[in-house]
């Protein structure tokens, strides 16, 4: 089933970040339990509308949105903790999160992936954006294809 405004963050216990040492494994308890998390969810890092229009915003508002009260700001996508790292340090991201979902266990546990196989790329996040307090969703804003408007740093913005 997937998630929906109101609904917990289900568990998952593939998930990763890039630490000093390499890929640490992390959980959704440590990422959302007693905080308020702006999330969003990209197709796959280095693509052009991830890199060009989705990951940026987000770098430049980031100190607007933790302003709001944010504790951290959270950009998922089905890479591997290598490549998330290595799209955070190229993209200045250094006050965002970089969650990698390698084998799409948590985009599948939340309902929320998106199959573009025929074009090469597997299973992947649908891109979308959200608020998450405490663990419950409060806000949930899901792009058709294409679009990167309501799940946008500037629109989550507006809803802080």
């Amino acid at each position: 089933m997937a998630i929906q405004v109101g609904s917990k963050i289900p568990a998952c216990s593939t998930l990763r970040v890039m630490g000093e040492k390499g890929p640490q494994a992390v959980t959704v308890d440590e990422l959302f339990a007693g905080k308020k998390v702006v999330l969003f969810a990209v197709p796959g890092a280095f693509t052009p509308g991830c890199s060009v229009t989705h990951l940026p915003g987000f770098v430049v508002l980031a100190d607007k949105i933790k302003a709001k009260g944010v504790n951290s700001i959270i950009c998922v996508s089905v890479n591997d903790a290598f490549v998330m790292g290595a799209w955070g340090k190229n993209s200045n991201a250094e006050e965002i999160i970089m969650l990698a979902d390698g084998s799409a266990d948590w985009a599948k546990a939340c309902g929320m992936e998106l199959d573009l196989t025929d074009k090469g790329m597997g299973v992947r996040w649908k891109r979308l954006a959200m608020i998450v307090d405490n663990g419950t969703i409060t806000q949930l804003a899901i792009e058709p294809p294409g679009g990167i408007v309501a799940s946008s740093a500037e629109a989550m913005l507006k809803l802080l």
